[in-house]
């Protein structure tokens, strides 16, 4: 072949070579497009507790720039508290140990009060139990507290973590339970079992565990009819649905009360009768990113002893998270 038009190829070859290895540098360089920035799970809760974040903001906006820490800073912040929900007796318990400790201005103060507030929350245990083989959970509260669908989050969260779920359907007094429930069931790839419409709770709670058993589900969770705590025949009723959970199971691992955040201090009143009536281990707060009184959260531990174990922040599958004490009042608290 003649020199020239080798050295022709060649020269041909080399510039082909150089363009391919400044494109592929270009593309390494270039982003691939926008990118949805990680957002801290502080901040995303910062957005859905926009309301109760907002009602102490209003109070204590004014306050965090104050350089004089007076009886009127004290009283105000108290005040802010109590606005949303905290509740009367450990607003001013909270902020007399932030007093007693002599913050330098108002940014300290809040920084204070951020610390024992979570320090007031801190030492309980919030892990689901799961307690026998299966495990039983049940779940109680009164009408329109976001039972059901709480329900069937919680048995995704298990799922997520590689736990077998079977639900039972106790409520079998609502014309559209079962469906609701079966429809939330099939979205986290759960079975339920349910009786006829009418059909005696404590049986269908019954048929659920023995279910459990033989799929060798790792556990069972019992939805339950809603119910007025103040009617002594319903909470009568609940009574027996926990006895023969109890009698089949030997024990039940978390006795669950599904509370609406947005009745606020009304709420203390219904966990008290329902953990007389089933003995309540945990607390399921949902509906507070529609409520300005999401320090129920706080009240309801402080006043019952009862651990808030999964917090409601919206209507979507993974909503429904468990309970943070720092991210929670960091969520409120922080600028």
């Amino acid at each position: 072949m003649d020199t020239s038009l080798l050295i022709v190829l060649a020269v041909a070859v080399l510039v082909v070579a150089l363009a391919v290895f400044v494109w592929a540098r270009g593309r390494g360089a270039e982003p691939a497009g926008p990118t949805a920035p990680v957002e801290a799970p502080a901040r995303g809760l910062r957005a859905k507790l926009a309301k109760t974040r907002s009602a102490i903001g209003a109070g204590l906006g004014k306050l965090l720039g104050a350089d004089t820490l007076d009886d009127a800073f004290w009283g105000d912040l108290e005040e802010a508290l109590i606005a949303a929900d905290v509740g009367v007796a450990t607003a001013t318990a909270v902020v007399q140990r932030v007093r007693e400790r002599h913050p330098a201005d108002g940014d300290e103060a809040r920084r204070m009060l951020e610390r024992a507030l979570i320090d007031q929350l801190s030492g309980r245990d919030r892990a689901i139990r799961l307690d026998g083989s299966p495990a039983v959970v049940l779940v109680v509260g009164v009408n329109g507290t976001g039972k059901t669908t709480s329900i069937a989050k919680i048995a995704g969260l298990l799922g997520e973590g590689g736990k077998a779920t079977v639900l039972g359907a106790a409520d079998t007094f609502r014309a559209a339970a079962d469906e609701q429930l079966r429809a939330w069931a099939d979205r986290v790839g759960v079975d339920v079992v349910s009786g006829a419409a009418g059909a005696d709770p404590a049986s269908v709670a019954y048929d659920a565990y023995r279910e459990a058993v033989d799929t060798g589900a790792d556990a069972v969770i019992i939805d339950t009819a809603g119910r007025l705590h103040s009617k002594k025949n319903l909470m009568d009723e609940l009574g027996k649905i926990a006895r023969v959970l109890r009698r089949e199971a030997g024990t039940i691992g978390e006795v669950l009360l599904v509370l609406d955040g947005t009745t606020g201090q009304n709420g203390i009143g219904q966990a008290r009768s329902f953990t007389e009536a089933v003995g309540v281990t945990g607390i399921v707060l949902t509906k507070l990113d529609g409520t300005a009184r999401g320090g129920v959260a706080i009240a309801v531990e402080q006043e019952l002893g009862v651990p808030v174990k999964f917090i409601g922040v919206g209507e979507g599958l993974h909503d429904l998270v468990p309970f943070d004490p720092q991210a929670f009042v960091e969520a409120l608290l922080e600028p």
